[in-house]
């Protein structure tokens, strides 16, 4: 991956490439790309946990939360999922969704990765009341109206990475030199970024560095190019724009994943660990607002885990032995929903497109 990357940034005019443009290479390159890789990233043997593998409640929860609302939403039993990952999150909805709607679902799923694509149908074989289908975009699905679900997908968008220094707004840009990668500083030239920086009104402060999520914008307008009518479910990790100012912010939020242990310095091992930085969402809701989509409602993900019923699901498998599944299912509930859980790390972010009065009433 390392050859790869010198050999792009070699074959470039400046000699460099953006921080977006090394992303993309050492997540998605088609060969050696994080990403697309033979290679376990989820759970204990890889390198970072999801909330679909601390437990399947969490996809229930979403499954039934949605059985319930697309008939009082006016929306066909369809789903797209963008990023499946190992497919357990979609199993988890399906057996959701069919405890209460006896209708078939239609189960989307935009998959990139032959390696994923197969775990998720080892995983989803065999399941009845749904019918899988796979593709390589949101576009080719033509699912024009549904819901529209991605779990820790923003996150790992490649994003351009700025700094202010000296009163000007860099850019930071990866080269080569001495057989390593290292960081260029370059005044923006990129009128797309301070655009971006303009519409949010950020102003950086001196030695500020922010990543810009260019890939943001394209991506929303491919979903409400094809999205007559539905829902857009985000969940993940990320900041208000008052929270990305606080100071102790102002180094950035990019990181890599590696083994569960997190790094500042995402030039080594490309292709080896996972990227990823936290999602603008003030920057997630004025966009899609531009395109049509009704910002609804963002809360953390354990508030809207109680909203959805898992205390109900904690109650109703309640079993005095501490060794049995039941108890050991209740253990990973709480964990969703305890303080310092997973769950107060990430948020659910709603919006929705052309469904009237019926979506003031989530819950």
């Amino acid at each position: 991956m390392k050859e790869l990357i010198k050999e792009f940034i070699e074959s470039s005019p400046q000699k460099m490439i953006t921080y977006g443009e090394y992303m993309e290479l050492a997540l998605y390159h088609p060969e050696e790309g994080y990403y697309i890789k033979e290679r376990q990233k989820i759970g204990k043997e890889g390198d970072f946990y999801t909330s679909s593998n601390v437990s399947d409640v969490f996809g229930k929860l979403i499954g039934k939360w949605y059985a319930k609302k697309c008939a009082d939403l006016g929306l066909p039993p369809s789903v797209c999922e963008i990023g499946a990952g190992n497919g357990r999150f979609a199993k988890a909805f399906i057996d959701g969704w069919s405890e209460l709607n006896a209708e078939t679902l239609t189960y989307y799923i935009v998959e990139k990765s032959p390696y994923h694509r197969r775990l998720q149908n080892a995983e989803l074989a065999g399941l009845e009341h749904a019918e899988i289908v796979h593709h390589d975009s949101y576009a080719e699905t033509k699912m024009h109206q549904g819901m529209v679900f991605s779990n820790e997908l923003f996150d790992a968008f490649p994003v351009h990475v700025v700094e202010k220094n000296d009163g000007v707004v860099h850019e930071v840009f990866v080269g080569w030199e001495d057989d390593h990668l290292i960081e260029k500083k370059v005044p923006v030239s990129d009128e797309r970024i301070m655009q971006f920086l303009d519409e949010q009104q950020f102003t950086l402060a001196e030695g500020q560095r922010i990543e810009i999520p260019l890939a943001m914008e394209p991506f929303i307008k491919s979903i409400t190019d094809n999205l007559a009518k539905g829902l857009m479910m985000t969940v993940d990790y990320g900041y208000t724009k008052e929270e990305w100012m606080q100071p102790s912010r102002r180094q950035g939020s990019l990181r890599g994943y590696y083994n569960h242990q997190m790094h500042h310095d995402i030039l080594q091992h490309p292709g080896e660990m996972d990227l990823t930085s936290h999602v603008h969402f003030d920057a997630l809701k004025t966009i899609g607002e531009a395109y049509g989509l009704e910002f609804l409602q963002k809360m953390r993900q354990d508030e809207f885990l109680i909203a959805a019923g898992i205390l109900e699901e904690l109650a109703q498998h309640h079993d005095p032995n501490p060794f049995s599944e039941a108890s050991k299912r209740n253990r990973a509930i709480r964990s969703l929903i305890l303080p310092g859980g997973i769950s107060q790390s990430f948020d659910v972010v709603i919006q929705g497109k052309d469904l009237g009065e019926s979506v003031r009433k989530l819950f």
